[in-house]
C-alpha cells in the first residue's frame, strides 16, 4: 500500500496540518515566515517540523527532501488571502509582495512534482489572473481536478464548522479524477454557536479562566460595556439608544455599516472569524449572552481547533493581537480534515 506524506505551505499555527493528521495523512513539515507559529505548530502536531522560510525562497530540492521514497507526495497550502478578499474591493495590488505567493506555490508544483495538490483561499481569488495561472500550471503538469466551479467553494457549516465562512478549496491529483467529499453536515446537522461554546465557563470582560489561560477576554470601556448590554443576539447598533451610537454611524455615510458591535446568536453558526475577533467593535463578535466579546479560546473553537490546542508555551505572553492573528488566519481544522479525507478516499480508490 502506498503511503502519503504532505508538506504544508503557509502553514500558520497548523490548522490545515492538524486536519490532515486527523484524517490520517502524515505531515512532514510546514513553512511560514511568522516565528509566532513555531510553538503551536510543532507542539500540537507531533512529527511535523516548522520551517521559518519564505515560500518565495524555498527550493524544489529542499521541498522534495521531505518526502520519503515510495510515498505519494502531497503538497497543500493557503497563500495569505487578505490581499484577495472582498475587503480589498477586488483590486489587483502589484505592490503587495503577497500577491505573487500563489505563483510561488505554482512554481513548486512544477519543480517539485507532487502527486496531489490542495490549494485553499478566499472565493474572491477566482476573479484574479493569478488563480487562472495556477490552474494552467495544474493542467500543464497533468493534474486532474473538477471543472465544476460550484464545487470549488466549500460552505463551512456544511462540513461541521460552526461559522459562516466560504472557502475556495481546490484538490488536484495526477492519479485520476478527484473532488472534495460531499457536505457532511447539511440542514439540521449543522453545528451552531451553542453547540460549540455553550459549555465553556462564563467570563466577564477582561477576565481569564483559571483552568484554561486561552479562555480570556479583552477588556471593555464603560461605553462599550453599556453598548453590549443594550445589544441583542443578531441585532445591530441601530437598536441602541441614540446616546450610545458612535458619531461615525450617525453620519449618512456610516448608516450602511451595521455589521459591527453585534452579538452572535446561539442557534446559528458564528460570523466569519477574523484576526480581530476578540474585539466587540470589530464585527459581530459579542458573546450571545455574556456582556463581552468572545474569548481567544472561543475563537479557536469556532475555527474548529481542538479545545486543548495550545498557542503559547508555558510562561509565555498571551498577546491578543498575536494570538488573534494566528487563529483568524488559520485554515479551520475541520476543513483540513475534509481535505485529508478527500485525499485518503482518493488514494484508497486507486489502490484497490
Amino acid at each position: 500500500m502506498t503511503t502519503a506524506c504532505a508538506v504544508d505551505l503557509f502553514c500558520g499555527a497548523g490548522g490545515l496540518t492538524r486536519g490532515l493528521m486527523d484524517a490520517g495523512i502524515p505531515v512532514a513539515a510546514g513553512y511560514d515566515v511568522d516565528e509566532a507559529c513555531r510553538f503551536p505548530y510543532e507542539h500540537n502536531n507531533h512529527g511535523a517540523e516548522f520551517q521559518k522560510v519564505s515560500v518565495a525562497e524555498l527550493s524544489a530540492e529542499a521541498l522534495a527532501a521531505h518526502y520519503p521514497a515510495g510515498h505519494t507526495r502531497v503538497l497543500v497550502g493557503c497563500a495569505p488571502c487578505q490581499t484577495f478578499s472582498k475587503y480589498t474591493q477586488g483590486l489587483d495590488n502589484g505592490d503587495d509582495p503577497k500577491w505573487t505567493l500563489l505563483d510561488e506555490f505554482a512554481r513548486l508544483v512544477r519543480d517539485a512534482k507532487p502527486d496531489i495538490v490542495s490549494m485553499e483561499n478566499v472565493p474572491e481569488l477566482q476573479r484574479h489572473d493569478v488563480f487562472a495561472r495556477f490552474l494552467v500550471t495544474l493542467v500543464d503538469e497533468g493534474f486532474h481536478f473538477t471543472e465544476a466551479e460550484e464545487k470549488w467553494v466549500a460552505y463551512c457549516p456544511d462540513y461541521g464548522i460552526p461559522q459562516h465562512r466560504r472557502r475556495l478549496v481546490l484538490v488536484a491529483s495526477k492519479l485520476g479524477p478527484i473532488e472534495l467529499i460531499p457536505p457532511t453536515h447539511t440542514g439540521r446537522k449543522q453545528r451552531n454557536v451553542r453547540a460549540a461554546l455553550g459549555k465553556l465557563p462564563p467570563l466577564k470582560a477582561g477576565e481569564q479562566c483559571a483552568a484554561d489561560p486561552l479562555h480570556r477576554t479583552s477588556e471593555l470601556s464603560p461605553l462599550n460595556l453599556s453598548r453590549i448590554q443594550h445589544s441583542t443576539p443578531g441585532g445591530t447598533w441601530r437598536d441602541w439608544p441614540p446616546r450610545l451610537v458612535a458619531k461615525c454611524h450617525q453620519k449618512k455615510t456610516g448608516t450602511t455599516y451595521p455589521g459591527v458591535y453585534g452579538r452572535m446568536e446561539w442557534d446559528k453558526p458564528s460570523p466569519t472569524i477574523t484576526t480581530q475577533f476578540f474585539g466587540f467593535g470589530n464585527g459581530r463578535f459579542g458573546h450571545p449572552e455574556q456582556p463581552r466579546a468572545i474569548s481567544l479560546r472561543e475563537g479557536a473553537i469556532l475555527q474548529s481547533f481542538p479545545e486543548d490546542y495550545e498557542f503559547v508555551e508555558e510562561g509565555g505572553d498571551y498577546c491578543f493581537k498575536t494570538i488573534g492573528r494566528l487563529i483568524g488566519n488559520a485554515v479551520p481544522v475541520r476543513l483540513g480534515e475534509v481535505v485529508g479525507q478527500t485525499i485518503r478516499n482518493h488514494l484508497e480508490a486507486f489502490q484497490r
